[in-house]
């Protein structure tokens, strides 16, 4: 029948589309990927090894003037955006009813900037970046196609996701927070493309990023313990969570847009500079920070000082009005305070390996600061190839972090809501 002709070619249509998008989208996240290993190697000086490794080999000196630089650029470069360029519209925004346009420019140059000052330095994450450009390539081309604006906002939700999968080789994880956060909804109508444009970009970015888990652990071993203490560390790491994405939330509420950036970001990075002269840890996206969270076990003081740190450079760097996500800064965060928590735990009750707390505890306040439990578990899995024993207790720790969260949420608006 006319009718289902139609359909059919409207859905092939819709098929075409989703897989234009996701090659896209693992094409600009393979670049940024790249752009980043670039300013890192030339930055610091390091031609081959982890970040974390390339940046404990430079010298203090050099640390402090790459990040200060960082501050310079992001200072200038931003202003410049702000100044000149035309309103940055977010994803969330595109995704609305209204659809505003995603402006190419200005978007692709926003991205830029905070691929660059990640790779001088900056303690932000880097997963916005890949996010929007695979979102404003999926926006200029769903509203060429003909297709309904409800299957062009489903693209657009895909596209985002898959960048997200494409920097990180993480799929699965990808597609889940499409479909958790951006489009909360689960309907095959939205998981199958979601799926579909995460594995294509996933696949395509392999050109620049390994297929390996982004955190290689040790081996693990586990205990009962390790049940007890997810339990109990999941209401704490979401309470610190809570208390993490309230403090970068109105950091960057009150970051400045005009002249003022020119100060206050190359001072806010000054200052990051100066800790990283004895705390090399602290620079970049927060990798490093749970690399040795996860390896090498720091001691009980050093964990404890970067985790203290790190909660407060990057609202920092907010402030100062640089912009990066919180994902990989909150998983850092909670691979910390799993380190601090799980020792003191074995104090307790010995028998589990101090990464299996990490794991844990990053996942829980991932889930918390975001928002996000599945893909909070999905993306701790894939990040870590973690074996199936942490599964469990991941679970109990994610449950009661996200609790916590909600409830400290609810009883803020409870009280701002009541008179007097």
């Amino acid at each position: 029948m006319p009718g289902d002709d139609r359909s059919t070619e409207r859905w092939f249509r819709f098929g075409a589309v989703a897989v234009v998008v996701g090659v896209g989208a693992g094409v600009g996240g393979a670049l940024l990927v790249l752009l980043l290993h670039v300013v890192q190697h030339t930055a610091f000086g390091y031609t081959e090894g982890s970040f974390l490794s390339g940046v404990e080999a430079a010298s203090p000196v050099r640390r402090l003037v790459v990040t200060t630089s960082a501050g310079v650029v992001a200072g200038l470069g931003w202003w410049l955006l702000h100044r000149y360029g035309r309103p940055l519209v977010g994803i969330e925004d595109a995704l609305s009813r209204d659809r505003p346009r995603m402006p190419p420019l200005t978007t692709v140059t926003h991205a830029v900037l905070q691929i660059v000052t990640i790779g001088l330095g900056s303690p932000l994450g880097r997963e916005v970046a890949p996010r929007q450009v695979a979102a404003v390539l999926a926006d200029g081309i769903t509203r060429r196609t003909g297709l309904s604006p409800h299957r062009c906002r489903i693209l657009l939700a895909c596209a985002a996701g898959a960048g997200l999968a494409a920097v990180y080789d993480v799929p699965l994880g990808g597609a889940v927070f499409t479909l958790e956060v951006l489009l909360g909804t689960w309907a095959p109508a939205a998981a199958v493309p979601a799926l579909l444009t995460a594995g294509l970009a996933t696949l395509v970015a392999r050109a620049a990023v390994p297929d390996e888990p982004v955190y290689r652990l040790p081996d693990l071993d586990f205990s009962s313990s390790l049940l007890v203490w997810a339990v109990l560390v999941g209401p704490l790491a979401g309470a610190y969570a809570y208390g993490f994405s309230r403090l970068a939330a109105a950091a960057g509420r009150r970051a400045p847009r005009g002249t003022a950036l020119l100060l206050t970001a190359p001072a806010a990075f000054l200052c990051v500079g100066l800790l990283a002269v004895p705390f090399p840890q602290l620079l970049g996206n927060g990798k490093g920070p749970a690399e040795v969270a996860f390896t090498a076990q720091p001691a009980l003081a050093l964990a404890v000082v970067l985790l203290v740190l790190r909660t407060v450079i990057v609202p920092l760097c907010l402030w100062s009005g640089a912009y990066g996500g919180l994902l990989t800064p909150s998983f850092a965060n909670g691979a910390l305070l799993g380190i601090i928590a799980g020792r003191l735990w074995e104090a307790l009750w010995p028998g589990t390996t101090l990464g299996a707390y990490a794991v844990v505890a990053a996942g829980a306040f991932l889930a918390a600061a975001q928002r996000m439990p599945v893909t909070a578990v999905v993306l701790a899995v894939e990040f870590t190839a973690a074996p199936r024993g942490v599964l469990v207790p991941l679970l109990l720790a994610v449950v009661g972090a996200s609790a916590t969260a909600a409830l400290l949420r609810r009883a803020r608006t409870a009280t701002a809501a009541s008179p007097g």
